[in-house]
């Protein structure tokens, strides 16, 4: 059997570019060291399990009727390929989850009697894990070549919740370095692609995990969340993600960019390439009582939500007020509100407090240490994502110089929000910050009082303007575009993104005097940089998706909500068909 060990040499004093090849000679060991079978192409036996849901798989298992191996070998010929194809994968498990550990207790790795809410209700489901998740015995670098060759301990608590519940853990998948960035690069692992085209980026820092599910390398990724991590790699790989509310997931032992930072805190959270198995997952997590296992955890057990036989009233927010959707986001946008409003539902638009106020709040405390948690362990040869190149730049700017750099930018094209993150983003003092939590609280308040007002069941928008953005295109996009789906991470609500369509090169593109249209001179300068990339010609075939939100612990309703919204689309003849990888 192959062990995390073997092919490791003691990298711990070797320079960074030596580092990243002993790494990546290990990952390529683990996949060369799988039985032949392995780089076969799938059979008609492995495309069985393939489609199986999560729950017939589980089923199957228990009977006897399918074996782990078998499992393993459909799913892990399949992440064989996705590797190959995209680069999606930091370490290969396979060997190691054919022979799994007992399972542990909740506070303990000694083995335990499991109790009946402790039974294996995720047997033979495979889950691959974003490479911040901690598992004993093996590195979590998080992208960065620093912490390579230091193995872990210890297990994360979903990690070892997942193993009493019989999943099987096969692979970790990659991140851009420090888990930030709007492109899944590093190079300690390379470049991750888009596997409907190679020439764009999986999307943000579990686009590892985004690009594995599409390429149906897994059932479900444990992944993160704190501008968007989860639901960018969904909108532009066309699968499923849910951000969950602080503390309703087990995320202990997940390892954060910004360690210490609660002003905005990370929510571990997961994916999955099926509706379905994304809500039955979750109901299977929760009946194991993770907060047995994980101290940070709320005890909430899962509460069943039907909302079939309900009209429900739905808010849209259609522009953040500083990047309007692309054509091919907002028109996802508009099939499902048509597609809901066919239905019977209520669709009305939402004008919520200002998304730029709260962005603005949230960017501050995220980087209130002036960065120093996501670059301090960044080697001097170590590249990082361009928009994270951007941020330390304006970081170490002297507070002088921007502020003269503001002024310019609001005389010049009275461009407010960029002149305001100039001028806002520096180091903060610890009274400083506690006035920006402070106003983070009265932000939520207000969010809270024009729902309540509106009296809405949910908020639809684009989970981000653009569908995936060329490779290499970061810089231009910026971080700041994340900004329909990090005003949740502030707000802490539930928030999730379904894929609805595709970009079509016809009814997707640009008119050819939009340079000179109203709309694009009103845009900032994000806004224009933003658009600089979008080609629908070039993209056409890239899936987009919509963003359903609910608040904070309504991660069932959100689910229900998803739910409700494809089976809308479905009756109106737009269900979304993933491509066969």
């Amino acid at each position: 059997m192959f062990s995390p060990s073997v092919h490791r040499r003691d990298c711990r004093a070797l320079s960074h570019p030596s580092n990243s090849a002993a790494k990546q000679q290990e990952r390529q060991s683990q996949i060369d060291s799988l039985p032949p079978s392995y780089h076969e192409k799938s059979t008609e036996d492995d495309k069985k399990v393939l489609d199986l849901s999560l729950s017939e798989l589980v089923s199957q298992h228990h009977t006897g009727s399918l074996s782990t191996s078998t499992i393993l070998q459909a799913y892990g010929k399949k992440a064989v390929v996705a590797q190959k194809t995209t680069n999606c994968l930091t370490t290969v498990m396979i060997q190691e989850a054919l022979s799994p550990k007992a399972p542990s207790s909740p506070t303990s790795s000694g083995h335990t009697t499991l109790t009946p809410h402790r039974q294996p209700v995720l047997a033979g489901v495979p889950v691959s894990l974003k490479d911040c998740v901690d598992i004993e015995g093996y590195d979590t670098t998080v992208g960065y070549s620093s912490k390579v060759n230091h193995p872990l301990a210890t297990s994360a608590s979903i990690v070892r919740l997942l193993r009493d519940a019989g999943a099987i853990m096969h692979v970790k998948t990659t991140t851009p370095t420090g888990i930030l960035g709007i492109e899944t690069s590093s190079d300690l692992f390379g470049r991750t692609t888009n596997p409907y085209n190679d020439k764009y980026v999986s999307g943000a820092s579990t686009g590892g995990g985004g690009a594995l599910l599409a390429s149906r390398g897994s059932i479900i990724e444990i992944g993160t969340d704190i501008g968007g991590s989860v639901r960018m790699p969904a909108h532009f790989c066309g699968v499923y993600g849910m951000k969950a509310s602080v503390g309703r997931f087990p995320g202990w032992g997940t390892v954060p960019p910004m360690p210490g930072l609660e002003a905005v805190e990370v929510s571990c959270s997961p994916m999955s390439r099926r509706l379905d198995d994304l809500e039955e997952f979750w109901k299977r997590v929760m009946q194991m009582h993770p907060w047995d296992y994980d101290h940070s955890c709320v005890p909430l057990p899962w509460r069943t939500i039907d909302l079939h036989a309900k009209k429900l009233r739905w808010g849209i927010i259609w522009e953040d007020g500083i990047i309007p959707p692309s054509p091919a986001c907002r028109r996802a946008l508009e099939w499902v509100s048509d597609a809901l409003l066919k239905q019977g539902h209520e669709v009305v638009n939402f004008t919520p407090p200002s998304i730029t106020d709260g962005l603005n709040i949230g960017f501050q405390l995220c980087f209130s240490d002036g960065g120093s948690g996501v670059f301090g362990p960044v080697r001097r040869d170590e590249k990082l994502d361009p928009v994270m190149l951007g941020v330390k730049s304006l970081l170490g700017m002297p507070l002088f110089v921007k502020k003269l750099l503001a002024q310019v930018t609001r005389r010049l094209n009275g461009d407010e929000v960029w002149a305001s993150m100039l001028e806002k983003l520096h180091p903060k003092s610890p009274s400083e910050e506690r006035a920006l939590v402070v106003a983070r609280e009265q932000y939520k308040a207000k969010w809270h009082d024009t729902w309540d007002a509106e009296g809405l069941d949910f908020v639809l928008t684009v989970p981000h303007a653009l569908p995936a953005i060329p490779s290499g295109s970061a810089e231009k996009v910026t971080l700041v575009s994340a900004g329909y789906m990090m005003i949740f991470n502030i707000l802490d609500y539930a928030a999730g993104v379904l894929p609805v369509s595709f970009v079509n090169r016809d009814s997707d593109a640009l008119p050819k005097d939009f340079k000179n249209s109203t709309e694009y001179k009103r845009m900032g300068a994000i806004g224009k940089g933003a658009y600089s990339v979008y080609d629908a010609d070039d993209m056409h075939g890239l899936p987009v998706g919509v963003q359903v939100v609910g608040r904070r612990f309504e991660e069932e309703k959100v689910l229900q909500g998803m739910k409700v919204v494809e089976e809308a689309l479905e009756e109106c003849g737009r269900k979304f068909t993933p491509r066969e990888f």
